[in-house]
């Protein structure tokens, strides 16, 4: 499994003076952190209670805030019974939080740690809150994705409905044969993405990002081990092409997509505070970046994972930016399949595109990813050393697509 990457910490965003727009996207994150992504084989012993409680005490702690201050907390989660309500609250309570501090849980699949920071955003937008703590969180390895639930059985009848319960990895070879997407198109940028992701880890881009997770291993013999997880353990610098092409596909006898060009299985946990811009100032916070647009829109479900290439446009609408305006696009490697198809459809350079490796390399715990993503965009523009805009994205499991455009003021 996997511990995301990043330390728990705030974040704000603040648009720097003179700029103008909606009110609304003027919501501030202040701090964020991240756990270490741990791969599937490394240890199952983590429960998503521990995860989540080790990044919100991480991003108080980092910035010297009381809980009691947090008007509301919100826990994007897919695999736990509830989306996990059950399990957010026992975190809190594993943190030091106060029961006065409330808290729940929102499930929109691969996009939910995003979901979670729309939802705390909204709050302090419609004045419910000042502050507000956005969390991710998934344990892949103590929960798979198994039978969808109790469901019509006129949803055979509906093509569309019917849709909706094909597997991922299907939908994955659905995009590659209807745009296009060639084999070795997928495997080059799946090589790509841990090579990007080796270089940023050696030479200790993620450090700032990530707090070290305190687990139990079983090894290989059975005996059990305490081990401190300070890194994502998913990287691997001598991915090839010749590797990877090596892999026989893994949901069609005929397809592309592979186990190598596919998102990695992972356990990890995010944290973002957010806060009222006024809030913000009066407790003094570093500001890393502001909020400055956001978008969900449906696709086929057939084809879920071009839901970036239709979500991005629509926050850089709302944003009043271009393609051409971005530094940094985060989009999440669900597959290497639809990744591609996105960055091509869009026209983004590819230098542009998760510059520090993507779930091919770092992991995709479900309810964490959208969280995680964040985290890494903000540091990454911060080390531009000046204002700067990147957007996060990623497809969502049934067709929908997620993006969130967020500026970093500069220095």
């Amino acid at each position: 499994m996997r511990f995301n990457r990043g330390k728990p910490g705030l974040f704000r965003f603040n648009p720097p003076t003179g700029t103008k727009f909606n009110n609304r996207k003027q919501t501030e994150p202040q701090g964020e952190k991240i756990t270490p992504t741990l791969c599937y084989v490394a240890t199952g012993d983590t429960t998503p209670d521990e995860l989540l409680s080790t990044v919100m005490t991480a991003v108080l702690t980092d910035v010297g805030l009381s809980p009691d201050q947090l008007g509301d907390v919100c826990v994007g989660n897919v695999l736990q019974p509830g989306a996990g309500a059950l399990m957010a609250r026992v975190a809190q309570f594993l943190s030091g939080f106060p029961e006065a501090v409330p808290v729940y849980t929102v499930n929109r699949q691969c996009s939910s740690g995003l979901q979670a920071l729309f939802n705390v955003a909204g709050a302090i937008r419609n004045r419910s809150i000042d502050l507000g703590l956005a969390c991710g969180v998934e344990s892949m390895s103590l929960r798979s994705i198994g039978e969808p639930g109790d469901l019509s059985s006129r949803l055979m009848q509906n093509h569309k409905a019917r849709d909706c319960i094909i597997p991922m990895g299907i939908t994955s070879e659905n995009v590659a044969e209807k745009f296009g997407v060639s084999r070795e198109k997928q495997d080059s940028f799946a090589v790509s993405s841990h090579l990007k992701a080796a270089r940023a880890q050696s030479s200790g881009l993620f450090s700032q990002e990530i707090v070290p997770v305190t687990t139990r291993s079983v090894d290989e013999d059975g005996s059990d081990r305490e081990v401190t997880v300070s890194q994502d353990d998913g990287v691997r610098p001598g991915t090839t092409l010749t590797a990877l092409g090596k892999l026989r596909p893994a949901f069609r006898p005929d397809g592309s997509t592979t186990a190598g060009n596919s998102s990695q299985v992972s356990d990890g946990a995010a944290a973002v505070l957010i806060g009222r811009r006024s809030a913000v100032q009066a407790l003094g916070l570093p500001v890393l970046g502001v909020l400055r647009a956001s978008a969900v829109v449906g696709v086929p479900p057939d084809v879920m994972g071009i839901g970036p290439a239709v979500a991005i446009p629509a926050a850089l609408q709302q944003a009043g930016l271009t393609i051409d305006d971005i530094d940094v696009f985060e989009i999440n490697e669900a597959f290497a399949s639809q990744a591609v198809y996105c960055v091509e459809k869009l026209g983004i350079p590819l230098e542009k595109v998760n510059p520090n490796g993507g779930a091919i390399a770092l992991g995709h715990p479900l309810g964490c990813t959208g969280a995680r993503q964040v985290v890494t965009l903000l540091h990454e523009l911060r080390r531009r050393g000046r204002r700067a805009y990147g957007v996060v994205s990623m497809c969502i499991g049934t067709g929908m697509g997620a993006a969130a455009v967020f500026e970093y003021p500069g220095p």
